[in-house]
């Protein structure tokens, strides 16, 4: 219907120009050589090719006859031909004009060619720019089917994948564009033994459901199904290409799903060997302690004198404080894995936080002079109590693990130039290699108030960027060890502890 519409409406473009024309030459034929309406009354023909094909052109050839013999060779108003040079201008006037009506017809065809081609390719084009880019598997899908619905004017599009984009015989729509498909013909689509099926070469009505097969090197991938008007051979063609496009980026994005599960499986290996080593060697030192500690008390026959069961004592709560403190690192670490760290702020002073960890510390401590040399300008800050006090529990505990015995262990505070809290712990051991001072913040790194598993340090750092601070590590003027971080200041005063 289309192309007869054309033809008429070429055809009716033709005549209206002829009638126009011999309107405008008529009154003067008596001064026109025999060839001037000839050549003039090519410009119908051309129109009508050019707005309703070749069919239209010869409907121009035709009335172009009959004008240019009854107007224009005399005798006129009559189909009498007089001279026989009228008759090799009518002659030629129809070869010249059939040959200018299928010349323009090949062009204009091979515009309209040239012209689907070019839309083509910018399809392709723009869906290849899509497909490449590193989006979300849900956002790529959806993507997917807007440029197949988009590009053919389809009524109805879906993409139907294995479920959980895995290998399965169970396909399920994951993404669609348009009107959405009904089960009925979900049903008509998918076939029962698992494998896509190809695109029909006909179509029977235009409302009929048809489905493309996406099938890449590595076997087939999914189904796309479409519904709208009937395609004709150069989109089913275009669409067998969007096909392979897209088979090509589901399987791809298959492919990098299942890698980066492999990656975060082999991740999660080594971290649960690595945390098992760290453990169960940690665990060993404080055990065995208690154990000799209470079997020694234990024993009737042992003599043991009151300041030595006093120690015996001491011992063991300073092996079950320091288990405590593993425990509770671990836990702290296993919240932060899991995404369950809430921030509960609250303005307090720096001393009060130092304290606070110092007290923590316990019998573990009571060998070490830990100093506060805080400035006497320090605002209070605010920050979530119970964190902040981990940090400087685990950084107190990990810088009286590594400095010599009976060494100052300092907290000190001060205001920098950017209005924030510096908090620095530093002791007088044997301080941190400039190479290693990224790394120690790292989980299992061998330094780490977590017995040396480098736990502690990795849930300082944690909880110092929770808050949207940073923390580092220097040199100390002893040369040992500072850690430092930074905290907000709070708005509020501080609360009476």
């Amino acid at each position: 219907m289309t192309s007869v519409r054309r033809s008429l409406a070429g055809a009716g473009a033709a005549l209206g120009a002829v009638a126009v024309l011999t309107a405008i030459m008529a009154p003067v034929r008596d001064h026109l050589s025999i060839a001037t309406p000839a050549l003039v009354l090519v410009i119908p023909v051309v129109v009508g090719v050019v707005v309703g094909g070749f069919v239209a052109g010869a409907a121009a050839v035709l009335a172009g006859f009959f004008v240019y013999d009854l107007a224009f060779i005399p005798p006129y108003g009559s189909v009498v031909v007089g001279a026989p040079e009228n008759w090799v201008a009518l002659g030629v006037y129809v070869v010249v004009m059939v040959l200018v009506a299928q010349v323009v017809a090949r062009l204009d065809v091979a515009r309209s060619e040239a012209g689907r081609r070019e839309t083509e390719i910018r399809r392709l084009f723009e869906l290849t720019d899509l497909l490449i880019g590193e989006k979300p598997v849900p956002e790529l899908l959806a993507l997917i089917v807007s440029a197949v619905h988009d590009a053919f004017g389809l009524r109805s599009v879906a993409l139907l994948l294995p479920s959980g984009l895995s290998s399965g015989t169970r396909l399920e729509v994951v993404s669609a564009a348009g009107e959405p498909l009904t089960s009925d013909e979900l049903s008509r689509i998918t076939p029962a033994s698992g494998r896509p099926t190809s695109l029909g070469t006909s179509s029977t009505t235009p409302d009929e459901v048809r489905s493309v097969a996406l099938s890449a090197p590595g076997g087939p991938v999914g189904l796309l199904g479409i519904k709208g008007h009937a395609l004709s051979r150069h989109e089913r063609e275009l669409l067998l290409t969007f096909a392979n496009h897209i088979a090509l980026t589901v399987e791809r994005a298959q492919l990098r799903s299942q890698a980066m599960r492999t990656e975060l499986l082999e991740e999660i290996d080594h971290l649960q060997k690595a945390l098992m080593r760290a453990v169960s060697h940690d665990l060993r030192t404080p055990l065995a302690t208690i154990k000799i500690s209470a079997s020694t008390l234990r024993n009737p026959a042992a003599d043991i004198a009151p300041e030595q069961r006093l120690e015996l004592l001491g011992f063991i709560e300073d092996q079950v404080d320091r288990l405590n403190r593993l425990v509770t690192n671990l836990l702290d670490m296993s919240r932060v894995q899991a995404g369950a760290l809430e921030l509960h702020r609250q303005p307090i002073t720096v001393v009060d936080l130092a304290t606070e960890a110092i007290r923590a510390l316990g019998l573990a401590s009571s060998a070490r002079r830990f100093t506060l040399d805080m400035a006497d300008d320090l605002p209070p800050v605010d920050v979530d109590h119970l964190l902040v006090g981990q940090v400087l529990v685990n950084l107190l505990d990990n810088a009286s693990r590594y400095a010599p015995d009976e060494t100052a262990i300092s907290v000190t505070g001060h205001v920098r130039h950017d209005g924030k809290v510096v908090v620095a712990v530093t002791d007088s051991g044997p301080g941190v290699r400039p190479e290693e001072r990224e790394i120690v913040f790292q989980m299992f790194t061998g330094r780490g108030s977590a017995g040396g598993t480098g736990v502690g340090l990795w849930i300082a750092k944690a909880f110092v960027e929770a808050h949207g601070e940073e923390i580092w590590v220097e040199d100390s003027e002893s040369h040992g060890a500072r850690f430092c971080f930074t905290l907000p200041v709070a708005l509020q005063p501080a609360t009476v502890s």
